[in-house]
């Protein structure tokens, strides 16, 4: 069995990454760590795991960690950019589902996280964790870069059309919505109950940090530099995620044929699910899933692509995906742990 240490269990991310784990036929929980918890079993913290996962929480020590196989990084940004540098010679594979080392450029992290990267050494080694782009890298790699469930939900929207001449590529806007889980799970007046309740509102408007990461993704799909105009909203339910993304067409397309060719780009991808005909991707099909679905429609009165793009935000685009990422590192079947449909109703 291949032992797995969590690193920040006590989030909502790390439940996650516990409750796939435990019907995950090839690993086994050795370690989970939470400096808030420290000394108390898991099941306090999430009653939900009472009798399946009773494993006592550790206070934050690379050392132990080196004895996994697997170590997920589920931990705040900036909290286990200087961890992943120790783990790295004990020879365990690493997947940081923060954004320390998702950026290429060490130049980006003062700008958009407003911190100097403390190992910039180490951005080259680490690979941009989303299997439908990348997999050859992430089977040989020891470090996975697990991505944003935003620029996840983006990228892979747009990712079909990225080197074809059929859109304006100077012309991408993305109107996204996020349930309040994705703010984490450390308290705050913006995520209160009767600060989020009945309303809907924007923020980090442009200039949210995701923004360089699906910039970085889309530029080297397309072989030159794209920017996009990133809206995020934060929505009153628990979790899920919706990307509306508009792109302008250069020719006359109708919708099938546009369906056509992301259903042959993403053939081999069971996490993808291109829709039929005005089918919409919505949160309630994907809610508690690994699954991402992407809906199509043409307005043909203004020539313009609208995309719609749905994930659970803490599945494909967090813990499931990093799951899914530590598959394929390891040889194993790439769906093993992740083949539940959505929570839906």
């Amino acid at each position: 069995m291949i032992k797995v240490g969590i690193a920040g269990a006590s989030g909502y991310t790390g439940l996650e990454l516990i409750r796939l784990s435990v019907n995950h036929p090839e690993i086994e929980l050795s370690v989970l760590t939470s400096e808030t918890y420290k000394g108390k079993p898991i099941s306090d913290v999430f009653p939900s795991l009472n009798g399946i996962v009773d494993i006592e929480l550790q206070s934050l020590n690379s050392e132990i960690l080196k004895a996994c196989d697997v170590v997920f990084l589920a931990l705040p940004h900036t909290a286990g950019m200087d961890i992943l540098p120790q783990l790295l010679g004990s020879g365990c594979k690493v997947i940081d589902l923060s954004a320390d080392y998702r950026l290429n450029d060490a130049e980006a992290y003062p700008e958009w996280y407003s911190l100097t990267h403390t190992h910039p050494e180490l951005l080259s080694q680490a690979v941009y964790g989303l299997p439908e782009l990348h997999r050859q890298k992430i089977k040989t790699a020891q470090v996975i870069a697990n991505p944003g469930c935003y620029p996840t939900s983006v990228i892979l929207a747009l990712a079909p059309l990225m080197n074809t001449d059929w859109v304006d590529l100077n012309s991408i806007i993305s109107d996204s919505k996020s349930g309040v889980s994705g703010a984490g799970r450390k308290p705050s007046l913006a995520t209160q109950y009767t600060e989020v309740n009945e309303g809907l509102s924007p923020y980090g408007l442009a200039g949210h940090r995701h923004t360089p990461e699906m910039e970085q993704e889309l530029s080297s799909l397309a072989g030159k530099p794209i920017k996009i105009s990133f809206s995020p909203h934060l929505i009153p339910m628990s979790r899920g995620m919706l990307s509306t993304v508009y792109i302008n067409l250069k020719k006359k397309f109708c919708d099938d044929d546009l369906i056509q060719h992301y259903q042959k780009f993403y053939r081999d991808e069971y996490f993808v699910r291109v829709l039929g005909k005005d089918k919409f991707a919505n949160s309630h099909s994907v809610a508690g899933s690994n699954f991402c679905d992407i809906g199509i429609k043409i307005d043909e009165r203004v020539n313009r692509l609208v995309l719609t793009s749905s994930l659970d935000n803490l599945i494909k685009g967090a813990s499931g995906q990093a799951i899914q990422n530590m598959n394929i590192m390891l040889g194993f079947e790439e769906k093993t742990g992740l083949q539940s449909p959505a929570l839906f109703p």
